[in-house]
């Protein structure tokens, strides 16, 4: 039974204000309610951002000089934040000023200070923390030795999903920590959810307008290639909103049929497509939904899909719609909040007042089972509204250019689970492994990830560390380490279940160490005895030798499990730092941290 969480501690209204409320709600159709569940929404939302998008003729912006450089600075996790700050870029230049556009992980932060125009664009990532490329800089503006910044002028625009709890944080905290230290808004920080484009444009709009009205610069636009690392990624004509139609040419499973774990090899045939990718790159994949889950999901709305509905104002059916457009596995809180207030159902508006109750409920329910427990009753076009937009699915690239040519490989691990009597797949990794056949079409996209790169000097020693399909991006590093004949050491920790069934690419691992450009690999199966074994116990097994590699200068690398495996291996590191560095733990922390901003320890976490 769910406990009900006190009247005072889940909502600011009084009893009278309620029981009015929910005496009108009982006289409106699901239709309506639908209606008013997005108009409240987007009442609070006009609420939080009419300054942001309601630049007035009386903004005053004092003590700007005014022929000062624009600094634009980009933190991005899957793209969007990076592309917005390049449409903006464009649009600044437009009007004949003078932007320098940065990304997160390439800007000198100590100098934040003496900037005058400063625009932060940021996505969220996890637990609402900033994208890994933008750590560096999140913690020294929150550190005791961030500067006052009275002279700067700035604005945020902050991406996120409402789904999560966290929502946009990232942005939020940028915001209002550059206002504590002393900094001015030109507008109100922008906070958008996944379907954003709309917002986005209006923004970058009035920023211009703001720019462009209120600051005449007397400067001339001059380029400076060397100012900005994202001017320098290889572009493509391929995006996220244009994606290569392309071929998948082979896929094999690469666990054994006695592993808990179904995880697949999958190659992409590109060629003739002009693409191009770096090892530590991610490929973006649209996938498409399972036609059994569409039919089982309309079978229980009593709905044909054959219906007409309406998607961003181009008209299709709607099997068509919820084939290709909407999240259907991913369960999040703004479906179940929509599922509640068409229903009322008192289970679903329960969860709704005790968050950590509603999130346990998240991750073990998919919104089918969800839908099996509720009776509703809904057109075509509300079903909709109640669903969540589709996202790309985004995969490590696990092949190196050089050395595949016109191919991409990417390794999945499919999600599979029980629900309602049935057996189900993960969105994407069904997709990939189960419905689309060889030799059939696939809509991909390369996603730049410069915060996951090889040491351009390849004397430098390399230490990989990943666990799972964490180990997919190691794979594209040895075989660039290879055509590159890098004569830097390579040290891998790889840890799975079993040794048996879930050394991922083994036979290729094995050669490489025998051919000697993989100098150590040390593996933890966590399943092969009693007492589990994870990758950060064998780093610190090895952390003599571990060291010796840090003070030769080694990289280091972590992919995998944002939420247990890459924390438990940053404590390990940090242990490491304080025992063989001779540190506290403050400083073993700062150590690392200073590791990052020299690019030393690089993360691709998920």
């Amino acid at each position: 039974m769910i406990k009900k969480t006190a009247h005072s501690e889940i909502t600011p209204l009084t009893s009278e204000q309620l029981d009015y409320i929910r005496s009108f709600l009982v006289t409106l159709s699901s239709s309506q309610l639908i209606w008013i569940s997005g108009y409240l929404w987007g009442l609070a939302s006009v609420a939080e951002t009419n300054k942001i998008t309601d630049i007035s003729e009386n903004t005053k912006i004092e003590g700007v000089c005014l022929n000062k450089t624009i600094t634009l600075i980009s933190a991005s996790q899957t793209g969007n934040a990076r592309q917005l700050a390049e449409k903006l870029r464009d649009d600044i230049r437009a009007i004949n000023m003078d932007v320098m556009l940065f990304d997160a992980r390439d800007y000198k932060f100590k100098k934040i200070s003496k900037e005058r125009l400063l625009i932060i664009i940021t996505s969220t990532y996890g637990e609402g923390e900033p994208p890994e490329e933008a750590i560096a800089l999140y913690r020294y503006l929150f550190s005791n030795k961030a500067v006052k910044m009275p002279n700067t002028h700035f604005a945020v625009f902050s991406f996120g999903d409402r789904s999560y709890e966290y929502f946009a944080k990232a942005g939020k905290d940028f915001d209002h920590r550059l206002e504590e230290l002393g900094a001015h808004r030109l507008c109100d920080r922008v906070d958008v959810d996944i379907d954003f484009k709309e917002e986005a444009n209006v923004w970058r709009k009035k920023i211009v307008l703001l720019l462009k009205n209120k600051i005449i610069s007397t400067s001339t636009f001059k380029q400076n290639n060397n100012s900005c690392s994202l001017e320098q990624v290889n572009n493509t004509v391929y995006n996220k909103e244009c994606p290569l139609i392309a071929c998948l040419s082979t896929r094999y499973k690469i666990t054994s049929r006695d592993s808990l774990k179904d995880v697949h090899h999958l190659e992409i045939d590109i060629a003739d497509s002009d693409l191009h990718y770096q090892p530590g790159d991610a490929l973006g994949v649209w996938y498409e939904n399972d036609p059994n889950l569409i039919n089982e999901l309309l079978e229980l709305l009593r709905l044909k899909g054959t219906e007409q509905v309406r998607v961003k104002e181009e008209p299709m059916s709607l099997s068509e719609a919820l084939q290709k457009h909407y999240e259907l596995t991913h369960n999040t809180s703004v479906v179940v909040k929509n599922i509640a207030t068409i229903t009322q159902d008192k289970m679903l508006l329960d969860l709704l007042c005790n968050s950590e109750k509603l999130n346990k409920f998240i991750l073990t329910t998919p919104i089918i089972a969800m839908m099996h427990r509720v009776s509703i009753a809904i057109t075509p076009q509300e079903l909709l509204q109640i669903l969540r937009p589709m996202k790309p699915r985004f995969y490590s690239i696990s092949s190196a250019q050089s050395e595949v040519g016109d191919e991409i490989h990417i390794t999945v691990s499919v999600v599979r689970y029980k629900t309602n009597e049935r057996f189900r797949t993960g969105g994407a990794s069904g997709y990939l492994v189960d419905r689309i056949k060889e030799n059939e079409k696939i809509r991909i996209f390369i996603e730049p990830n410069n915060n996951f790169r090889l040491p351009k000097n390849s004397n430098v020693p390399v230490i990989m560390i990943g666990a799972g399909t964490g180990i997919a991006p190691f794979r594209a590093f040895m075989q660039q380490r290879s055509a590159d004949s890098a004569s830097g050491k390579n040290w891998l920790f790889f840890g799975n279940l079993r040794f048996i069934d879930d050394f991922l690419y083994q036979i290729e691992w094995q050669r490489y160490f025998r051919d000697g450009l993989l100098t150590k690999i040390d593996t933890a199966w966590s399943r092969d005895q009693n007492d589990k074994i994870y990758v950060q116990n064998k780093l610190l097994k090895n952390g003599v030798e571990l060291w010796s590699w840090i003070q030769e200068g080694a990289h280091i690398y972590v992919c995998g499990d944002a939420k247990h495996m890459a924390q438990d291996v940053n404590k390990a590191l940090v242990m490491l730092a304080s025992k063989y560095g001779s540190m506290g733990l403050d400083k073993a922390n700062e150590f690392w941290h200073n590791m990052r901003i020299q690019h030393r320890y690089q993360r691709d976490i998920y």
